[in-house]
């Protein structure tokens, strides 16, 4: 099979020759961007913060709240005003400032390596409030190592309330949580499970019941029931959703 798949890429695609032209596509990053937004069933943006405007915005209406891409590009960051509710917005304000701190106090060589992400309310034009999750990492540092440039995700939130504010640092377990009340990071570990737990979850992102994940696994259903509280307790979460989301925004699957 491995030997198909080669011979068919050698014949189908091959590559012998980069031009200078080609070479130069390498800087047109925002080509990048645009493929991964329609690989994605999540809203993508770019913010600019030299500019304080938003660079790109995808088609998919989770983040448009009713309007066009090109209406969101123009709005730039009066679109927060019009669309997130006062009480998030103050909420935003309290991100930004704690975020900017923080990132402003790690090593440069770093600063790309750090996400953050949050969850707070977009009003549609109909008026509806849409709990979203908003996740942002750094594109591109200016030469005194302040983001400049920075893409975000956005997709709904399986939580209750806005808030949930963490900092990852890629490749490490380690995350930071934003204590609204005392304004400080508390730096903890990612959720470890056993193979056992994320094999459960896997099945049942795969839309799988409680009886189906004990005949494939091979174990009665109330061992995953068992399994099941375990995760719970592990992630601190309260149903499968939750569990499903945290443990995907923390990578653990």
């Amino acid at each position: 099979m491995k030997n198909n798949i080669t011979s068919t890429l050698l014949t189908k695609n091959k590559v012998e020759k980069i031009s200078t032209e080609d070479l130069l596509q390498q800087h047109d990053y925002m080509e990048a961007i645009k493929a991964f937004s329609r690989l994605t069933y999540e809203s993508v943006y770019v913010i600019d913060y030299e500019k304080m405007a938003f660079e790109y915005v995808s088609e998919n209406p989770l983040f448009l709240c009713g309007y066009s891409p090109e209406e969101v590009l123009g709005l730039g960051y009066e679109f927060y005003f019009k669309n997130v509710p006062e009480k998030d917005l103050v909420l935003l304000s309290l991100i930004n400032e704690a975020g900017f701190d923080f990132f402003a106090k790690l090593p440069d060589g770093e600063k790309k390596q750090y996400s953050i992400t949050y969850d707070f309310h977009l009003i549609n034009k109909d008026g509806k409030p849409t709990l979203i999750n908003h996740k942002l990492t750094p594109l591109f540092l200016t030469g005194e190592g302040k983001m400049w440039k920075a893409m975000c995700i956005v997709s709904i939130s399986h939580h209750q309330q806005a808030g949930n504010i963490y900092i990852y640092k890629h490749g490490t377990d380690d995350l930071w949580q934003l204590n609204i009340v005392s304004k400080i990071w508390q730096k903890s570990e990612k959720p470890k499970l056993s193979k056992r737990e994320i094999e459960i979850l896997q099945l049942h992102a795969q839309g799988l019941t409680i009886s189906q994940i004990a005949e494939k696994i091979f174990v009665a259903p109330d061992t995953v029931k068992y399994y099941r509280r375990r995760i719970f307790e592990r992630l601190e979460v309260s149903n499968m959703v939750e569990a499903l989301s945290r443990a995907v925004n923390s990578k653990v699957i």
